[in-house]
């Protein structure tokens, strides 16, 4: 009897919001942004996206954002902000949202870390609204301290690392299932975004 072997084929790179080529966000996936500044990584892919976002924060323990603030990166009007009232319902609307398959990208700025279920069923929710709608969206958990949410895509960690030669921050992809961990020095947001990984030192984890 022959014996076959059965040669693999390297896997194709599924399509990805990418603001930049070394920043890569799988779509139909759910992704974690953590850090002090997570909320600016998060305006940052707003701005590579088209049509609503969808912005989920709780009503109770964390200030709303800034319009002037969000204007250079993109338009407020294009956000819709959804404030519910109990820890439970943070979740619910993001699997909401991204099962309806409407918006390209959804938010979820929640208070500590999900369990694996949830990670789980917002996942098929946003493989859901892609196959009923033909959108493709992502959806982003803004997350405390250096996240750590099991079953997610990818994990970012952006911190401010401005000097006196201008604004500038630092941005390390702690986690991702195609990709290494690495390190960046990002400066000239959000116009014309550069990435120097001449200065990358080891990811946080």
């Amino acid at each position: 009897m022959s014996t076959h072997l059965l040669g693999r084929r390297p896997e194709r790179p599924r399509p990805a919001l990418s603001p930049v080529p070394e920043v890569s966000l799988t779509y139909c996936r759910l992704h974690e942004a953590c850090g002090a500044a997570r909320h600016t990584f998060a305006l940052w892919l707003a701005r590579h996206t088209q049509g609503p976002v969808f912005w989920i924060a709780p009503d109770w323990g964390t200030a709303p954002l800034n319009p002037e603030g969000m204007l250079p990166f993109v338009h407020p009007g294009r956000f819709t902000f959804v404030a519910p009232r109990r820890p439970e319902e943070l979740l619910w609307c993001m699997e909401e949202v991204l099962r309806a398959g409407i918006v390209p990208l959804v938010i979820a700025d929640i208070p500590g870390l999900p369990g694996l279920t949830p990670v789980r069923r917002l996942h098929l929710a946003a493989e859901t609204g892609a196959s009923e709608t033909g959108q493709r969206p992502l959806g982003l958990i803004l997350t405390p301290g250096d996240g750590g949410a099991q079953g997610i895509e990818s994990r970012w960690h952006m911190a401010p690392a401005h000097s006196p030669e201008g604004d500038a921050w630092r941005l390390s992809r702690l986690r991702a299932r195609n990709a290494p961990p690495a390190s960046w020095r990002v400066t000239n947001l959000p116009d014309s975004p550069a990435l120097h990984s001449d200065i990358a030192e080891t990811a946080l984890a």
